[in-house]
Parts: structure tokens; sequence; C-alpha cells
């Protein structure tokens, strides 16, 4: 190079908005690729109602043609509690960090209804392309799914559509979702990530509220994020991020907006 070097421009710190052992598959793909990382999670789950009673629910077997789960952390609060995955019925997961959850279970891979990977979009609407032609009257479906702080548990959309098919579902909460409890050092690094040219990954909307619940006085204007569905990119640019991009909630599509943020 005729006596010159090449600049190298070092990347900007990542941060993992989501617990490390539930986001494993995006921090391998970002190590794998070189991109330093500190994991700010910022949503605590735990445990909600009594497993003994939402155990029997979900494990009689004979009253359900579907289980969907609505997320890996549901799927993997039931098989914490010891319960063995039901063998007949189908079973629904709105994206691959489910259906994979779901294998990890035990669940035969041929009995699990998800969208494509290379689907534009993981999701409600994304996963009822996929099991509409399952409908009919009378279909029982048990949708497993967790509780907000606020009490909600999450959009309605499939549901209504369930419905509208002639089908029946029934919802069991089994864990709940939480601000996390930060400590200073926590706080004063989400801080710095504000306006040091870090890249804050989000995957829910509700990490985007407890962020803004957490540092309610700091702006956000300077800060960047990758989001991996328009609501959660949305939400980022309510709360005041200067620059979101919207991804496909893949680690290739995820590395693609981070190095488009260089």
């Amino acid at each position: 190079m005729s006596g010159q070097s090449r600049a190298v421009v070092a990347r900007p710190t990542v941060i993992v908005t989501r617990p490390i052992d539930q986001a494993r598959v995006w921090v391998d793909a970002l190590q794998a690729a070189g991109w330093p990382m500190v994991a700010l999670p910022l949503i605590d789950i735990a445990p909600d109602g009594d497993p003994a009673q939402w155990g029997a629910t979900i494990s009689d077997a004979a009253a359900w043609h579907a289980l969907w789960f609505v997320s890996p952390e549901a799927v993997r609060v039931v098989r914490a509690a010891g319960l063995p995955a039901p063998a007949q019925p189908r079973y629904w997961a709105p994206g691959p960090g489910t259906a994979q959850a779901l294998r990890d279970w035990g669940v035969a891979a041929q009995r699990i209804d998800a969208p494509a990977a290379a689907a534009q979009q993981m999701d409600s609407e994304a996963l009822w392309a996929v099991v509409r032609s399952q409908l009919r009257p009378g279909m029982r479906v048990l949708a497993v799914r967790g509780r907000s702080a606020d009490g909600g548990t999450g959009r309605n959309w499939l549901v209504q559509r369930c419905a509208e098919a002639g089908a029946r579902v029934q919802t069991v909460v089994v864990y709940r979702r939480q601000p996390p409890q930060w400590g200073v050092a926590q706080c004063e690094r989400a801080r710095q990530a504000a306006h040091d040219g870090s890249i804050w990954l989000f995957s829910s909307s509700e990490a985007v509220a407890h962020l803004r619940q957490l540092l309610p006085a700091q702006a956000w204007w300077q800060a960047r994020a990758v989001a991996t569905h328009p609501r959660i990119g949305q939400a980022a640019r309510a709360a005041g991020f200067g620059v979101v991009v919207d991804v496909h909630p893949t680690p290739a599509s995820v590395l693609q907006a981070l190095e488009s943020l260089v």
C-alpha cells in the first residue's frame, strides 16, 4: 500500500437490551462479526401465577388443538416448571426464537408452525399467514403468554382473527415482564450510551418504555438504535432517539443495519 496503512474505523458498542441468555443467537452473531457489546437488560422475567394450575391447563392435551406460545420466555418458564411437552397439539410460534425454544423443550419440528426464516416480519400477522388454514369452527387454541408490569398481556390481534374464524382462544399467563433493577453503574453506562455513538438493539417496545422509566430525564436525540420491528422502531422514535433503523428480526439483517451506521 505504498507505505501507507488504511485507517481502521473502530466499531461502536452495541447495547444489548435483552438478557444475554435470552438473546444468545444475537450475541453469538455480533461477537463472530467483531462487534463490541455491553449488556443492559431492560426486561426482567419472573414466573407468574400458580404453576400447578396453569401446568394442568397446558398439559390437558385433549383440550387443545393448538398451543400458541407468544415468546421464547413463555416456553422457558413452562419448561423450567418441569412440564413435558404435550404430544398431541400443534405448536404456534411467532418467530425463530420461540420455535427454537420449543424444539429445545422436545417438541418435534414437524409439529411447530412458525413464519419462514425469510419472512419480512416475525409477529402475530406473520404467524396468522401460516396458521390461518388450520382454523375452523370449534377449534380450541391455548395462548401461553406473559403479563407486563401494568397488567396488560399484549396485543389481541391474532386472538380476534381466530375468533372471527370460529375458533375459541383461551389465555394462560405464566410469567410477568417487569423493569429491571439497575444499579448506579448501569444507569451511568446508559447515560453515556445516549451520546457516545453506541447503538442500542431493541427487540421489544416494552424495553424502550422501561428505559424511559429508568432514566426519565435523559435526552436521547443523539442516540442511535436498531429495532427489530416497525412498532419497536416507532417506540424508540417516540422516546426521542435521533436515528432508528427498522430491520428484519434476523442476525444477518441486524448486522447489515449496524454496518450501515458505522
